[in-house]
């Protein structure tokens, strides 16, 4: 299996990168640094990059370079930064889920292409109708007015709901949400939940980011962890 991933340079990214070469699949990576990114991921005979901003790739391009990966992986996420934050793109996560899909569409594939979204537990799922306090709903308007990543993100998971959907015959997707990141050496346990179990605003959880991309990367390599969470949004902690 050969997997497209972008924001494969990131805290994340790299580590998906790693959890997939090591389960024996051959990934492809689109980078603006590809020097950084080797310095970080090492030199691998299944890996593979093309040197670009995603969104300064046509669809056309984007198609080119799915045309023969089984699964796509979005990693990308906002620079915490004043430029990061509030800078341009604005809608860098959505509008490359968007082109993503529409390549993948573009190349009318056999069978359906696996498709990663990382998100943030802050972003909530209607399809689940995920209980949330009046006081938390308060604070997440404000978020979502005051700090685009977070509409960005919330827009993104959308986009693969409404605009694909859980039938499309081109594309199957996995919206991940993690809780707070941290960083850690080692896979530990962690559980997968539907919904989240606790307030992503006022009793935040931990996840590795080392576990994010263990899981990614079991929703790529097996088939059975697809299934259970195909068209869903699993959150993810890090175990007590």
């Amino acid at each position: 299996m050969k997997v497209l991933i972008v924001g494969a340079s990131g805290a994340t990214g790299r580590l998906l990168v790693r959890q997939l070469l090591d389960r024996g699949l051959t990934v492809h990576a689109i980078v603006r640094s590809p020097q950084k990114f080797i310095e970080a991921v090492g030199s691998h005979k299944r890996l593979s990059m093309t040197q670009a901003a995603v969104l300064d790739l046509s669809v056309a391009e984007l198609a080119e370079h799915a045309s023969d990966c089984q699964a796509v992986v979005s990693c990308l996420g906002h620079t915490l930064s004043f430029r990061g934050v509030y800078g341009k793109p604005r809608r860098l996560v959505t509008d490359a889920t968007r082109r993503l899909c529409e390549a993948v569409k573009a190349n009318a594939p056999d069978t359906p292409v696996k498709f990663v979204l990382m998100n943030s537990t802050g972003c909530r799922n209607p399809d689940m109708a995920e209980t949330v306090s009046f006081a938390e709903r308060c604070v997440i308007s404000l978020i979502r007015r005051l700090v685009p990543p977070h509409a960005d993100n919330e827009h993104a998971a959308e986009y693969l709901r409404n605009h694909v959907g859980p039938t499309d015959n081109c594309i199957e997707w996995v919206v991940v949400r993690p809780d707070s990141l941290i960083d850690s050496n080692a896979v530990s346990n962690y559980a997968i939940c539907p919904s989240p179990v606790r307030s992503a605003i006022f009793n935040s959880g931990e996840t590795s980011r080392i576990n994010v991309g263990h899981f990614m990367a079991d929703l790529i390599a097996d088939v059975t962890v697809w299934n259970t969470w195909k068209g869903q949004a699993p959150v993810i902690y890090n175990a007590a």
